[in-house]
């Protein structure tokens, strides 16, 4: 088939790329948002799907809105389907009307479950041990169209909703070629069944940890806002921004907070244990090991003087 290939993120390039390499169908052009400010400067940059489509020699359409000339602009390109992830544009009826085997979305979630902008990371702030993504026909509800296939990856050590993503849109590629070939098949969906949850998009706020919270609770609230918007607690009436946390079996010491050593680790007291510190950032600085935080905070440490609200 041929596809349009609407997406903005760099998580879309992922699956934009696995598409492409899966072989099986021709992707004619992409739809990405407009270039908007980055940096200090607040330089107008181009998303990474454009950036890639680009370097790949793929026509590339840039909109925020549904319009006349978007449509004529889309159909210029012959595309008979669109493969969409993290385009972060709500499309009308008469977009979705517009290519005859319909608007396919991957969306990072077991639906209904999670609905949103922000599955993955509300899945894992809520303790899931398994993410699942889901490939559907997009209609005008907020992910409520009916399904094709599905696919999971678990959650072990480390995993953060960043590593999670790229997994899932890695695997997406063949998991959006797959429902294609079911497309081109004449395979229908199937509605969606089951009790829907919701996934609004993180904020700053959801970062914010609170160390009178069981030790779990708080590794899934880590897990989920990792890389975005990052973790943080206050520090001197400041935010003091944390890595990844991982679990120990030391015993806490001191309230609920309180930050201590353990031979070279570092580590700081929960509601019910003790969590590591393996990074952090602190006001006005660059992201470090926690060690190296340590040592020039030894003292205040030793004192038990640093609490992290």
């Amino acid at each position: 088939m041929k596809l349009l290939f609407a997406g903005t993120p760099q998580v879309a390039v992922t699956a934009l790329e696995a598409l492409l390499a899966q072989g099986q169908h021709q992707v004619v052009g992409v739809l990405t948002r407009p270039d908007a400010p980055q940096g200090r400067k607040r330089v107008l940059t181009p998303s990474p799907v454009a950036s890639r489509a680009q370097e790949l020699g793929l026509p590339v359409i840039k909109a925020s809105s549904w319009s006349p000339q978007l449509a004529q602009e889309i159909q210029g390109l012959g595309a008979e389907a669109a493969a969409v992830v993290a385009f972060g544009v709500l499309l009308p009826q008469e977009a979705l009307d517009l290519l005859p085997a319909g608007w396919i979305n991957l969306h990072f979630s077991a639906l209904p479950a999670w609905r949103g902008a922000a599955p993955v990371q509300r899945a894992l702030m809520a303790g899931e041990e398994e993410i699942f993504s889901t490939t559907f026909r997009i209609d005008q509800g907020l992910d409520t169209g009916p399904t094709y296939r599905q696919e999971s990856t678990p959650v072990a050590g480390l995993d953060s909703a960043g590593d999670i993503l790229q997994r899932l849109a890695t695997s997406g590629g063949a998991l959006l070629s797959a429902t294609f070939d079911d497309i081109a098949a004449g395979t229908q969906p199937r509605p969606q069944t089951g009790e829907s949850s919701l996934a609004p998009k993180l904020t700053i706020q959801d970062g914010h940890l609170d160390f009178n919270q069981p030790a779990a609770q708080i590794l899934a609230q880590v897990r989920g806002v990792t890389p975005e918007p990052g973790a943080w607690a206050l520090y001197k009436e400041t935010r003091f921004k944390l890595g990844m946390l991982a679990a120990t079996e030391t015993q806490p010491q001191g309230e609920p907070g309180q930050v201590f050593m353990a031979g070279k680790k570092v580590l700081v007291t929960c509601a019910d244990a003790a969590l590591e510190l393996t990074s952090v950032q602190p006001a006005g600085k660059k992201m470090m090991e926690a060690s190296a935080w340590a040592r020039g905070a030894s003292q205040d440490l030793s004192n038990g003087k640093v609490i992290l609200q």
